[in-house]
Parts: structure tokens; C-alpha cells; sequence
């Protein structure tokens, strides 16, 4: 598929379309449901992703099938006849959205024979946009000057670890003991690879499960700013796998080794 930069641009004021809704439910009131899964969902979850469906559908119009987190937890799924397909996780970090810390991110992510080629993450509550493609990785804040961002070299006194808010256990302790760690910071959703594809950490192990629309438009970004997706054997993590779940796997820069 041709990504040119109004196609990106769409994408773009799509995701923040979809985050002004999910503001609007954030600053009023919500209540919690769960999933079969047993995971939480809000009204701001099915509210952002039948804005960027319907988007798709009637504005967007690209034929290529959309992978989204809560109709593929209502079962609903597209027939996925090629290797290129959207994928949108709406809400990612609902955890965060209901405790109140701004780490929520909307996500929309074009694969293509297995990699994300594009990404965009948005980051309401923050009102900052960050985004790779075959340009390179972005980010804008406000109404800050657009930056372009890379992932830094490897620090020589230890790197810097960034881990999940949420889902921090002893596993990523015994992980973490093959470097040296000179810093360690928590962060939610998908804004632990924008963290690294800023330079701001050089780390990402994810030692539990998420599943591909989590993590396709973040690794689009920390691809684009010279960072990698990598599974515990070190192959490269990738797309379009059976009911879209993802093995353990580690964000990194491309200077961080891994395998250790």
C-alpha cells in the first residue's frame, strides 16, 4: 500500500479525533465493565473505536480489513485474504484511564507482511502524538514544534529500563539482571516505546501477554527511530499470528544486545 503523507495525516487526526471523545468520558464519569477475558472496558473504549471505524469505513476508505481490540473481543473479525490490514487498539491502557494518570494512548498501525510500516500513538490526556514511518519517528506536544526522535546510543554507565505500570513482575527482575541498569522508570500503554524511541530509556522487556494491537503502532514508532521488537529467541516479533496474540518479546534500541 502507497503511505504518502496525507494518508498519515489522516491517520493522525483520527487518532486525536477519537482521544478528544475519549477526554470528554474521562473528565465526566464512566463505569467499569469486564471483558470475557477478564479485562476492563469503558464506554470510552467502544465510544473511540466506532469513531475510527466508522472513519474507515466511510471517510478513510481503504479496502484493506481493520483488526480492532473490542469487536475482535466480541468476536467479530474480518476475513484477512492478504498480509496487509490495520490494526486499532482505541483505548490502550484502559487500566490507566480508570486510575486517572493520563497513560492512555489511542493506537492505529498499518502491517504489511508482517511489520508495521506506520504507526501512530496518541496520548490524550498529555495532548502528545507520536509517529514513525519510512520517514522516521515524530512526536508533537501541544502546540510545541514538531520534533523528530531517535533512539539514543547505549549508555556506558548502565541503561535505563523502562517497565509496565501495571503488570511489573519478579520475572522482569530476573530478566533485568543480565545488564546494567543504571535507571529504572514505569510507564503505561504504548508510551513505554515512545520512551525508548525517544532516547529517554533504552529498555522494554515484556515478560506477559498483550496482544498485536497493543503493541503494532508503538513498534512502528521505535522502529522508525532505530529501535527493535524481538522475541525471546531474538527473532523479530511479528504480525498477522493466529487470534493475534503476542509471545514475550523486548523493545530495545538496535544498540541494546539482545540475546545478552
Amino acid at each position: 500500500m502507497l503511505i504518502n503523507e496525507d494518508l498519515l495525516g489522516r491517520i493522525i487526526a483520527l487518532a486525536k479525533r477519537a482521544g478528544d471523545e475519549i477526554m470528554t468520558i474521562y473528565n465526566t464519569g464512566f463505569t467499569v465493565k469486564t471483558k470475557d477475558d477478564a479485562s476492563p472496558v469503558t464506554v470510552a473504549d467502544e465510544r473511540a473505536e466506532k469513531i475510527i471505524l466508522n472513519a474507515f469505513k466511510n471517510d478513510i476508505r481503504t479496502p484493506i480489513p481493520v483488526i480492532s481490540e473490542e469487536a475482535a473481543a466480541a468476536g467479530t473479525l474480518p476475513n484477512l485474504d492478504g498480509s496487509t490490514f490495520w490494526l486499532v487498539d482505541p483505548l490502550d491502557g484502559t487500566k490507566e484511564f480508570i486510575n486517572k494518570n493520563d497513560e492512555f494512548t489511542v493506537n492505529i498501525a498499518l502491517i504489511e507482511n508482517g511489520v508495521p510500516v506506520m504507526g501512530v500513538v496518541h496520548t490524550p490526556a498529555l495532548e502528545t502524538t507520536h509517529w514513525g514511518w519510512a520517514e522516521g519517528a515524530f512526536k508533537q506536544s501541544g502546540t510545541a514544534r514538531l520534533e523528530k526522535i531517535s533512539c539514543r546510543a547505549q549508555p556506558e554507565n548502565g541503561i535505563t529500563a523502562v517497565v509496565s505500570r501495571s503488570h511489573r513482575g519478579a520475572d522482569i527482575d530476573d530478566f533485568l539482571k543480565a545488564y546494567t541498569v543504571a535507571e529504572e522508570i514505569s510507564a503505561g500503554s504504548s508510551l513505554k516505546f515512545c520512551t525508548v524511541a525517544e532516547g529517554k530509556a533504552d529498555l522494554y522487556p515484556r515478560l506477559g501477554r498483550t496482544m498485536e494491537w497493543d503493541t503494532g503502532a508503538g513498534h512502528a514508532v521505535l522502529a522508525a527511530a532505530g529501535g527493535k521488537v524481538v522475541t525471546l529467541d531474538g527473532s523479530a516479533l511479528k504480525y498477522g499470528k493466529p487470534i493475534f496474540e503476542n509471545p514475550h518479546f523486548i523493545a530495545a534500541s538496535n544498540d541494546v544486545p539482545y540475546p545478552v
